[in-house]
């Protein structure tokens, strides 16, 4: 797209996959560096850094209602070059969006500074390495138009989320932080409304490119999977001691006893059955 020639990191794609690149290897070189080492605590760095990125995504948002708001922007299908001036803003905007995704990298950086292995799943370097390139194609060739609206759901999200984040560093907030699963839920439902309302163009066409449009749809449709997948993982019940407890034996009967009885019959019970 002419409008954004010759802006920063965007004329050249060389850059974001060098920068994609340095991002997996320091993954992989900070957890050997880490290994024998003991982790960060880096608790005022985490404090400046989720604010920021708090305060980044909390003017995006902003930004992003008020220029689709003036540019007249249709909800259902937006677009590329109607809006003018207005076009313009949005692109600005969705810029920083695209810049927000390398410094989100520091995200996985602090988490192997701080040897949170655990937190480093597939699902987390999938989602902050494939959203910085897709993000710079997103800016070269649809930077306005429909492209507005995972951004402005994206960035509500992430003022909720990082300033969760930030307030969990510190140990007397810790306590009041019940709302976790809630954000899981709520990222889970911003995927599926940025589906819709991308296949809602493709539904009732509006000039903006069909290939793009699916995709979208496609890749939003694999952070749906893997995002279902960890909220099973992380939230998912575990039985209870009394459910475990009441649970039915079905193990070995020897003449019409019960294999335990043996054990109990003279007076004492195997110590780790006891425990």
């Amino acid at each position: 797209d002419a409008r954004v020639r010759g802006w920063f990191l965007l004329d050249s794609y060389l850059p974001t996959f060098f920068l994609t690149g340095a991002y997996l290897l320091s993954i992989w070189l900070g957890n050997k560096f880490m290994r024998n080492r003991p982790p960060f605590s880096l608790r005022a760095h985490l404090i400046v850094y989720n604010l920021g990125i708090t305060l980044l995504s909390f003017y995006m948002l902003i930004e992003l209602i008020l220029a689709t708001w003036e540019g007249g922007y249709n909800l259902q299908c937006q677009n590329l070059h109607s809006a003018g001036e207005a076009d313009i803003r949005v692109a600005k905007v969705l810029w920083w969006y695209y810049f927000s995704k390398v410094i989100e990298f520091m995200d996985t950086i602090f988490f192997v500074l701080r040897k949170k292995s655990s937190q480093i799943t597939f699902l987390h370097v999938y989602h902050h390495a494939t959203m910085f390139n897709i993000w710079w194609c997103v800016l070269n060739w649809i930077p306005c138009g429909q492209s507005f609206f995972g951004p402005t759901l994206n960035s509500f999200i992430h003022v909720l989320m990082y300033s969760y984040y930030g307030l969990s560093v510190i140990p007397s907030m810790r306590k009041y932080l019940w709302w976790k699963k809630y954000l899981t839920q709520a990222q889970l439902i911003q995927f599926l409304l940025t589906i819709v309302h991308t296949l809602s163009a493709a539904v009732k066409p509006c000039g903006f490119p069909f290939g793009c449009l699916m995709f979208q749809s496609s890749y939003m449709a694999t952070l749906v999977i893997l995002f279902i997948n960890f909220y099973i993982k992380t939230y998912r019940k575990a039985p209870t001691r009394t459910a475990i407890k009441e649970t039915p034996v079905t193990t070995e009967i020897k003449n019409g006893f019960h294999k335990d009885y043996f054990g109990a019959a003279n007076g004492f019970q195997n110590n780790k059955k006891a425990q």
